[in-house]
């Protein structure tokens, strides 16, 4: 008999275990990967940049042009625009709920990045930059001419003579929601842009202008886009657009960039 008992619980006890398996691996994730496109079709024409200083290395690798937009020919995709995730609210200030960030991802147990902007040939590589509060930017100058970062955040901002192959550190960045301006006095037309984040659901298009944002919370949120140039759609692009993410996974059809006249 107790054999008989043991069996049948043994055998219910399986049971359980197995509809307990196959709940969880039916289960929906909690968390979402978000994926999309920026294309310019209509591209603006690259501008020539009159090189006034330092000619000779400025000019070693052929005349320069304005980097403010950049689109790629075949696909049409625009490069460096920064894509963030943000609460389906009227205020654009509202701080992104910070019980909704993947356990992975909380602030402290991330790992902060070092994000390199380099100034090779009288460019700033890359001359937009996405980063998360705590991350460090570090400036380099690997051209053999001097140059300088005037770098201009809300609490830092310092003017930094660079001589060849020297670098200058940030200290750990600090969220703010303008973007942070830096640039070369040597050579005027050397800017760039960085904005700064208190949560991880950022993403910077790539040279197909395409982005993905990972793990994010499932739910309604809004997608903002903006170049450094300004939001997309201007100042109604600036609260974002929908993004149903309840059911899981999205990919959102390609947008066509529309920046302020």
């Amino acid at each position: 008999m107790r054999l008989l008992r043991l069996a049948a619980f043994t055998a219910t006890a399986f049971a359980v275990a197995c509809t307990l398996s196959t709940t969880q691996a039916q289960a929906p994730k909690d968390w979402v990967s978000i994926k999309g496109q920026v294309k310019f079709t209509k591209a603006p024409e690259a501008k020539k940049i009159d090189v006034t200083t330092d000619k000779e290395h400025c000019l070693s690798k052929g005349p320069l042009v304005y980097e403010d937009v950049v689109v790629n020919p075949k696909s049409h995709g625009v490069k460096s625009v920064i894509v963030w995730l943000r609460p389906d609210t009227a205020n654009r200030r509202d701080p992104f709920p910070k019980e909704k960030i993947h356990p992975d991802l909380v602030k402290g147990k991330a790992k902060s990045q070092t994000h390199v902007v380099d100034q090779p040939c009288c460019q700033f590589i890359p001359r937009v930059v996405a980063a998360r509060e705590g991350d460090v930017i570090e400036f380099k100058n690997s051209a053999p001419v001097n140059h300088n970062v005037n770098y201009n955040s809300d609490t830092e901002p310092f003017n930094n003579n660079m001589s060849p192959n020297t670098s200058k550190k940030t200290q750990p960045l600090q969220a703010q929601s303008s973007p942070v301006t830096f640039k070369c006095d040597i050579h005027p037309w050397m800017q760039g842009r960085a904005r700064v984040f208190d949560h991880p659901y950022f993403a910077t298009t790539d040279a197909d202008g395409k982005f993905e944002i990972k793990n994010a919370p499932k739910g309604k949120w809004r997608i903002v886009y903006w170049h450094e140039n300004g939001f997309h759609q201007g100042a109604k692009g600036a609260l974002g657009f929908d993004v149903d993410a309840t059911k899981g996974d999205v990919e959102l059809k390609p947008i066509e960039l529309e920046l302020p006249k």
